[in-house]
């Protein structure tokens, strides 16, 4: 298996004398450093925006094409791109100048003739600042996610949910068109956190969770209302999609038995739908109203089953299997 390339231990060398190239060449591969040469600035930008880009740059002021300055305003254009720690090299040493060069993006500046051990240094402080940028990122994403997902499941929790609720529910609005929810409940959950413990109570719901999302479709959202309810919100459906996405699911549930340390447990689910259309909108607050009186219905006509919201006056007509003995 190949190791994936360290980009900040990569460097971009763009310089257009040869003899200075050169040499900065020499002390980067000495230094252990994986080195990029681009002779002019059209050509540093170019690997500078390729998908496995060198994450640290030394670039010359003055450059054929495009000057080092231009060089870092265009790569700080790129706002979704990883970061670039650049240095920048130039003879000159007025104030001004490294101001502007400073300004146009760079994050450090290294004047002519360097010292060769300075150089090494301010790329270990880039490489260490981007070590730490790269750290707050991966924080900031497992946090987003932990604020957004349920952390038993993975999926989404139910103020994620009811946003995707009342998106779509936007999205009606401009489109006219219809779609629909699903409310379910696992049926008799208590019974199996009361005989097989909590442990085992969470591997049922984390499987029943994997059998809903492998059935609804790709577009289709799945996030945790509640304890043992989940909320499926299913755009681009009428009431016989919505009540058909149902049935899927609940045979999914029900089509085996789950497999926990405590043994195979048989479970199912009952389900409510509910539809809002272009005809006939229905507000988000509305339509979890009629999901919530359907799944209850679902469960006084004997659970393991779907059942449509008393709002949805096209209800189809879909076959509902019975439910079994002791579900």
């Amino acid at each position: 298996m190949n190791e994936k390339p360290d980009l900040k231990k990569k460097v971009l060398i763009a310089e257009d004398d040869p003899i200075s190239r050169r040499l900065l060449e020499a002390f980067l591969t000495r230094w252990g450093y994986e080195v990029a040469v681009a002779t002019s600035g059209t050509e540093a930008l170019q690997a500078l925006e390729k998908k496995d880009a060198p994450r640290l740059a030394v670039l010359d002021w003055m450059m054929p094409g495009l000057e080092g300055v231009q060089v870092c305003q265009r790569i700080r254009e790129h706002k979704d791109r990883p970061y670039v720690y650049i240095l920048l090299l130039s003879a000159r040493t007025q104030k001004d100048d490294l101001l502007r060069g400073l300004e146009s993006g760079a994050d450090d500046y290294l004047t002519k003739p360097f010292d060769a051990q300075e150089l090494r240094a301010r790329l270990h402080v880039g490489q260490r600042i981007l070590q730490l940028q790269d750290g707050l990122m991966v924080a900031g994403e497992e946090l987003l996610f932990r604020a957004t997902h349920d952390s038993l499941t993975g999926i989404s929790n139910r103020a994620v949910i009811l946003d995707a609720l009342r998106r779509e529910r936007s999205r009606q609005v401009r489109g006219n068109g219809s779609f629909g929810i699903v409310l379910l409940d696992v049926d008799h959950f208590k019974q199996v956190n009361d005989t097989y413990g909590h442990l085992c109570g969470d591997a049922v719901l984390k499987e029943i969770v994997r059998r809903i999302t492998v059935t609804v479709r790709a577009y289709d959202t799945v996030g945790r209302y509640g304890g043992e309810e989940f909320l499926v919100v299913a755009p681009s459906s009428d009431a016989t999609n919505v009540l058909g996405l149902a049935e899927r699911i609940r045979r999914a549930v029900e089509a085996q038995p789950i497999s926990t340390d405590a043994g195979e447990i048989s479970i199912t689910v009952s389900l409510g739908a509910a539809v809002s259309s272009g005809a006939s909108p229905i507000d988000p607050e509305v339509m979890l109203s009629n999901a919530d009186e359907a799944l209850y219905r679902a469960k006084e006509g004997g659970r393991n089953r779907s059942e449509m919201g008393v709002g949805n006056s096209e209800s189809p007509e879909i076959e509902i299997v019975p439910a079994k003995s002791g579900s």
